[in-house]
């Protein structure tokens, strides 16, 4: 296990520094005084050594979102969750795995500036991603089918620049290492986001 966990803690950090592409197999065990033969013990390819380093990460902050929406779902019973609740529950667990390792946000960062974000999400979070897409759909009736997902759309796409792109305006002001402040600001504008008029295309007929 420790020459296990040596070379994930490794290869986080270079391709983290680096990039996915930018880091060789060869790299990684150099820098983590392991042979090659090692890697392919443990991991197999360089692709399932990646997946193991999200793994490592995502599995834990996912089943925390799970009890924290099967607790929030408990205590609202017949009325339902509110919306601030449930994006609470998705979003609070991200933010303190964040500030225990932001070297694994900025990972994502570089994996986000590849194009392979999109891959590791499908691979990682496609469940939980369902689970909070059900929850919030029962949370918002009033909207249509395709206005609901233009809204998770947009979620989404916030989620992964809030956490993992660079900052780009400048003078804003505060830590931005600060990811739970990052994540109270995200909440607060993604709750009023959800809870907004539709555009008139986004209307159930029954609210029209």
């Amino acid at each position: 296990m420790e020459t296990k966990n040596k070379i994930l803690d490794t290869a986080q950090r270079l391709i983290g520094e680096q990039g996915f592409e930018a880091t060789s197999v060869r790299d990684i065990t150099a820098a983590a005084g392991v042979n090659l033969a090692a890697i392919h013990y443990h991991f197999g390819s360089k692709e399932d050594l990646l997946g193991a380093i999200v793994n490592r990460k995502a599995a834990p902050m996912n089943e925390e979102r799970l009890a924290r929406l099967d607790r929030v779902e408990a205590e609202a019973g017949a009325r339902g969750p509110t919306v601030k609740q449930l994006l609470d529950a998705w979003f609070l667990p991200m933010a303190e795995a964040a500030d225990r390792d932001p070297a694994f946000v900025r990972l994502l960062g570089r994996l986000m500036a590849e194009g392979l974000l999109q891959k590791v999400i499908e691979k990682h979070f496609r469940k939980i991603a369902e689970r909070i897409t059900g929850a919030l759909r029962r949370a918002l009736p009033d909207l249509t089918d395709e206005e609901f997902l233009w809204r998770m759309h947009f979620m989404f796409g916030a989620m992964a620049y809030t956490m993992c792109g660079r900052n780009e305006i400048t003078g804003l002001g505060g830590d931005t290492s600060d990811f739970h402040g990052r994540i109270a600001r995200l909440v607060t504008f993604l709750t009023g986001g959800f809870q907004a008029p539709a555009t008139h295309a986004g209307r159930s007929e029954a609210n029209q």
